[in-house]
């Protein structure tokens, strides 16, 4: 899915999500997480790092539109090191960014985990378009050890 398309689909999503609908109770099932760099899972989490090694580029403030389903929808502010002109120079620049949460796996504690973080920016990116046969810009995150 194109970054525009993704994009166009979450702000769907959030939108749909605002309306408040009566929803019968139902026994709650444990709560998904999704595993940092180092494989610990956390439910909704505040931030998520792409960029495990030095953390220069990742997805903070995160504000959660749907969490536990097939899916999950995050809205947050990603951040990415220029690394001009070095890396440890370099500066941090802000993007508005989508996150769409998806796939599952069993972690080594018996827990059910996503598994895929697919990104999108709103707006402007801090990489340059990609060719059209490359795929939507995602990474795998495993329980017990990093991406």
């Amino acid at each position: 899915m194109r970054a525009s398309a993704l994009a166009a689909a979450a702000a769907a999503a959030a939108a749909a999500a605002a309306v408040t609908v009566a929803v019968p109770a139902v026994a709650a099932a444990p709560a998904r997480g999704l595993p940092d760099c180092l494989g610990k899972p956390h439910v909704r989490p505040h931030e998520v790092v792409f960029a495990c090694a030095d953390d220069g580029f990742g997805v903070d403030r995160l504000t959660w539109v749907t969490w536990g389903g097939a899916q999950a929808i995050g809205l947050g502010s990603a951040y990415a090191n220029d690394c001009k002109p070095t890396c440890v120079a370099g500066h941090v620049h802000r993007y508005r960014a989508v996150l769409i949460v998806s796939g599952t796996q069993r972690c080594p504690n018996g827990a059910i985990a996503y598994r895929t973080v697919t990104y999108a920016f709103v707006g402007r990116s801090p990489f340059p378009p990609a060719p059209s046969a490359t795929t939507s810009p995602s990474q795998t995150f495993r329980c017990g050890h990093g991406p």
